[in-house]
């Protein structure tokens, strides 16, 4: 198999510390190994409310921060390559709102980004459905429960 290459940044040194509270880096790395099945490099980067605002609105129009967003820049059967970003704030949030572990939802948001990466999406039903099965098989090999179960 090809290899995978993992690259974690933080935009400060708050983030870096607050996220090593939820999870090590190596484990950061294995929910990522979980869910790439080629090689190529993975860019998980984790960044405060304003710089996830700036991104989702310069690529995506929504002004607003939002949980996690991956721009894919290489995809093919042995090889991926992509930036993930995940805004440390708002899952947070989401965690705290929706009565979830966040462990678990930072795992989950890892690999839901992972298969965006690798060309799986949610814009419609089907396709949502697939990805979904997909992310709660991943997390289930990982100890954590199905993160839709609850909503």
């Amino acid at each position: 198999m090809p290899k995978l290459t993992i690259d974690i940044q933080f935009a400060s040194p708050a983030l870096e510390k607050a996220a090593a509270t939820i999870a090590t880096v190596a484990l950061l790395k294995k929910w990522v190994k979980s869910a790439i099945d080629c090689g190529g490099l993975i860019t998980l980067r984790f960044v405060n409310l304003n710089e996830g605002k700036q991104l989702n609105s310069h690529f995506r129009n929504k002004d607003k921060a939002t949980n996690v967003l991956t721009f894919p820049y290489e995809q093919t059967k042995n090889n991926v390559v992509a930036d993930i970003i995940f805004c440390l704030p708002i899952i947070k949030k989401e965690a705290k709102e929706q009565n979830k572990d966040l462990k678990a939802h930072l795992a989950h948001l890892i690999i839901h980004g992972c298969l965006h990466a690798q060309g799986l999406d949610h814009e419609h039903e089907k396709e949502a459905k697939k990805m979904e099965a997909r992310e709660v098989a991943l997390l289930k090999s990982l100890g954590f429960s199905d993160p839709y179960a609850s909503i």
